[in-house]
């Protein structure tokens, strides 16, 4: 790990308030991280809320059974936020434009500020940076800072890491895993997280509208570029006809990497309110996804990123194809 712990732990002497705050339409690494990273803040004898711009989807809910993660605008207002804390803290994300709200507090803060994260791509948020590019997920992360500090690891924090390293590894199926992934795993089903528990939830308690979706994104699917760029959509019209909402897209853009000879895929995403077009990258090839979707305001790791674009569909699909075949040769 390229992080300085020492410094990190340094960093966190002074304030006592603490807002862990991560990504729009957060991932399992993003809330495990958040509330992982609470209890080791309250182990040492911090105040922390977790407060983010989106809220929890439904099908991870059951990460949060206490329902810690506050929802900005809903369970808490930005001038509580602005008022009650003295550090925040960003985990799983680098990028203003993946704060959504909380990217407007961040600016107005006045308070200490900080980073934990695994993405490549970054912007500059103010504060001071704590960033492992090689390392799989962010909870991996907060795994190391527990152990480089002495904080003992309790069965709910266990799950929470477990849960945000399996999914941002694929299962332990990514390029990124090494034998460190496979050791942090067995001291957290130590402490007490069943693999069995965590995948149940997340993969077998689907929604009839989720599956419906996914039937949709998979049946639009097409393979261009002599059968080594695959591309699905999920618009609006499919999130109206079953009843789905955007998260209910998660890891769908994997299914469409499983066709023999696709190369890199993209999933794009019509998101509601006009408020654009997401999409999703990903690559088991020479391409950097992270360098492709930074030329759109996006970003994220080598074989993994995305971006959101303020455009329409059409002209969103268009605009991609044409670079990822040109990056692609």
């Amino acid at each position: 790990m390229s992080i300085d712990w020492k410094a990190l732990r340094g960093a966190l002497e002074e304030p006592q308030r603490f807002v862990i705050t991560s990504h729009v339409r957060p991932d399992c690494d993003a809330l495990g991280s958040e509330l992982a990273m609470a209890a080791i803040l309250r182990q040492l004898g911090k105040e922390v809320a977790i407060v983010n711009d989106s809220e929890t989807p439904n099908h991870l809910q059951f990460i949060d059974p206490d329902n810690q993660i506050k929802q900005l605008g809903k369970d808490i207002s930005p001038e509580e936020v602005l008022s009650g804390f003295d550090a925040v803290l960003v985990v799983d994300t680098s990028a203003w434009v993946q704060l959504g709200a909380m990217a407007e507090l961040m600016q107005q803060f006045e308070g200490v500020k900080l980073v934990l994260d695994h993405h490549v791509s970054q912007d500059d948020l103010g504060g001071e940076m704590f960033k492992d590019p090689k390392c799989e997920a962010t909870g991996r992360l907060v795994y190391e800072a527990a152990k480089a500090w002495d904080i003992p690891i309790t069965q709910e924090m266990a799950f929470a890491m477990f849960t945000a390293i399996a999914t941002d590894t694929g299962w332990f199926r990514f390029p990124s895993v090494s034998g460190d992934t496979y050791r942090a795993i067995g001291d957290l089903i130590d402490a007490g997280a069943v693999p069995s528990d965590v995948y149940g939830q997340l993969f077998e308690k689907e929604r009839l509208q989720r599956v419906n979706l996914r039937g949709r994104i998979l049946a639009s699917a097409k393979v261009i570029l002599e059968g080594r760029l695959a591309y699905s959509l999920a618009t609006q019209q499919d999130f109206e006809e079953t009843g789905a909402t955007p998260s209910d897209t998660e890891d769908a853009i994997n299914k469409t990497m499983a066709v023999s000879g696709v190369e890199a895929a993209i999933l794009f995403i019509e998101l509601p309110g006009g408020e654009g077009v997401k999409a999703s990258f990903r690559s088991r090839s020479s391409l950097d996804v992270a360098k492709l979707a930074h030329q759109f305001g996006g970003g994220g790791h080598v074989a993994a990123a995305g971006a959101l674009i303020k455009k329409p569909l059409d002209e969103v699909v268009s605009m991609l194809l044409e670079a990822t075949e040109k990056a692609m040769g």
